[in-house]
């Protein structure tokens, strides 16, 4: 089967500032794929490459057996993409920004006009087809920003950012409608800062410095954590930190103030742990491992705080 999209030691260097380092992964069905990382770990970088608007320093890209260098206007055929940034007309209406674009493709007329009623109903905005887009709302805005992208049905729909600007129910329609495209058989690929976004994806790959540092299903990552997080809060923060290094074998990280373990078993570490410092603990939660700590755990450092 011809990979959907097959990347061979990607590197992109900008003057002496490396972005990409040797990156290397394959997508071979049509599902949905993360790309997640902080600020500065290179999705930015890696999705100019994927929408063929960055051509790379070294390495090979090639989507659905076509490859990027050689042949980028055959690709730019097989994908859709989304920028981050708005790229609809705000003074015409969805109907003529569907239009336009369509035209751009080459498609007029009857088959143009089948096209976009089809993508309208398929979004939600059939009735709104003639609604000035500086009147939608961002939710809206960005339904019709992917209804742009399918219009010639791409192979892969490219997202950066997807999410960007949008409240949490216009987030959660936009997954919804992203879902029912995956469905369909259209392979969706997201660039991502947002750990729930990335949770929603079928395989992720976490970036980091430019570098790929894992890649597997959400599940699969959180699971090779295995145990439980005990996030405690106290006034004694740095000695029960001491106390768990030296006493209990346990290392542990201070977040905002608040102390972190990764432990196997949680009752008879937080037993010792209450019997030492109770009166001086505020708060102990418990809870899974989650993506962040996935990236703590293969980086080495706190997602936000990037250096």
């Amino acid at each position: 089967m011809t990979p959907i999209l097959k990347v061979e030691n990607l590197s992109h260097f900008y003057g002496k500032n490396q972005a990409l380092n040797n990156i290397s992964c394959e997508l071979s069905h049509p599902r949905i794929f993360g790309f997640l990382g902080p600020n500065g770990s290179g999705k930015s970088t890696l999705f100019n490459i994927l929408a063929t608007l960055l051509t790379p320093s070294q390495g090979q890209v090639n989507i659905c057996g076509h490859d990027l260098l050689t042949s980028p206007d055959h690709i730019r055929n097989l994908i859709g993409v989304v920028f981050q940034a708005p790229s609809l007309d705000k003074k015409l209406s969805i109907y003529e920004n569907l239009k336009y674009q369509g035209q751009l493709y080459g498609l007029f007329g009857p088959k143009l006009n089948q096209k976009i009623e089809l993508l309208l109903n398929t979004i939600g905005l059939e009735t709104r087809q003639k609604d000035l887009v500086e009147k939608l709302s961002g939710g809206l805005k960005r339904r019709v920003e992917i209804a742009k992208a399918l219009l010639h049905d791409p192979k892969i729909l490219i997202l950066d950012e997807p999410s960007t600007g949008l409240d949490p129910a216009a987030r959660i329609n936009m997954w919804k409608y992203l879902k029912m495209l995956n469905l369909k058989g259209v392979a969706i690929l997201v660039t991502t800062h947002l750990m729930d976004e990335a949770d929603k994806c079928d395989m992720l790959f976490i970036l980091d410095k430019g570098q790929l540092v894992s890649q597997d299903t959400p599940e699969a990552l959180k699971k090779e954590m295995k145990g439980e997080i005990i996030s405690i809060k106290s006034k004694k923060t740095y000695e029960l930190q001491t106390f768990l290094r030296e006493d209990m074998k346990l290392d542990s990280k201070i977040i905002n103030n608040n102390l972190k373990i990764t432990v196997l078993e949680s009752v008879g570490v937080l037993s010792e742990v209450m019997k030492k410092f109770g009166n001086d603990i505020d708060e102990v939660t418990l809870a899974k491992p989650t993506l962040e700590d996935v990236f703590m755990k293969k980086t080495g450092h706190q997602f936000w705080n990037n250096p």
